[in-house]
């Protein structure tokens, strides 16, 4: 695949909901709400705000409903949420979600043991809500979990992510997010992954969702710069982790994300300064620094 740096990138903020569903405490509808609208004045126009998920399985979106309520939308700016099935499609729309996602993995142990169902049942069962999305005018978008490794079966081949893309993007999806799940991929192999998915899907429709647990992630992105990747999910403050790889990192921060795209003159709209200035905010909120390393030295730098 010919290297082609995008001349724009949009940035997929996933921190209010991939970040915050692992905290071990729920943090307050009104600190996300805050969140949300500081991350929409640094400029990002697609803001994952919650999911509508079990909250026996997931208390910390227990409030998504409230933040949906709570948010100034404004103009201009999506503010999806994921949806596992039918009924929480349901709870999204009476939110008035105008964007959904929905999940399918790479890997069947991870998708048994993550849904409790294979992935042909989980593709499934996500064909009903994706009709009723496209019905209702509603966007759909989609994750393909452990495109890279899988912590049960270990390495996932290139050819099985790119399949569940393909099969997303047959369900109505306008774009499906390859997410490097437990964060152990390097730049060789994630080139391979995407160029897998590039021949079964038009790589303008596919972004990346990497986390840094082995501190590879900026790496793994400038790859799928190169190769036309043009939507890039990550965190502010590097919130999250995975709850299958102990000890794991959350996802890329945005803070680093972003430094690289200005680095490389590619364009994202989002200021550098507003955005590690959220970081701050949910930081201070849960007791803790940025994971970011760029926060942290323009922290340093200002002080």
């Amino acid at each position: 695949m010919a290297m082609r740096l995008p001349n724009e990138v949009r940035m997929v903020e996933v921190g209010p909901r991939d970040g915050l569903q692992n905290e071990a405490s729920a943090v307050p509808a009104a600190v996300k709400i805050a969140l949300i609208e500081r991350l929409a004045d640094a400029g990002l126009r697609t803001i994952e705000a919650g999911s509508f998920v079990s909250p026996r399985w997931v208390p910390q979106m227990a409030d998504t409903d409230a933040v949906m309520a709570g948010i100034a939308r404004r103009p201009g700016v999506s503010y999806p949420v994921l949806v596992p099935n039918f009924k929480g499609y349901e709870a999204a729309r009476a939110a008035r979600a105008d964007e959904i996602a929905i999940f399918a993995a790479a890997s069947e142990s991870f998708s048994r043991r993550n849904i409790n169902c294979s992935i042909a049942e989980s593709l499934e069962r996500f064909a009903a809500v994706a009709a009723a999305a496209r019905s209702d005018g509603v966007k759909v978008r989609g994750y393909v979990s452990c495109v890279i490794d899988c912590p049960y079966e270990g390495a996932v081949a290139p050819a099985a992510a790119a399949d569940v893309a393909a099969r997303l993007i047959e369900l109505g999806c306008y774009e499906v997010s390859m997410g490097d799940t437990i964060g152990t991929g390097t730049a060789a192999r994630v080139e391979a992954m995407l160029a897998a998915a590039a021949a079964r899907v038009p790589v303008e429709r596919l972004a990346v969702h990497f986390h840094d647990t082995y501190g590879q992630a900026i790496a793994n992105i400038l790859v799928a710069l190169e190769l036309g990747v043009a939507v890039i999910d990550s965190a502010v403050a590097g919130l999250g982790g995975c709850p299958y790889a102990p000890g794991a990192a959350g996802n890329v921060a945005s803070e680093d994300v972003l430094y690289l795209l200005d680095g490389l003159g590619i364009r994202s709209f989002v200021d550098l300064a507003r955005l590690a200035d959220a970081g701050r905010f949910i930081t201070a909120a849960l007791g803790r620094e940025p994971a970011s390393k760029v926060a942290r030295a323009l922290a340093a730098k200002a002080a």
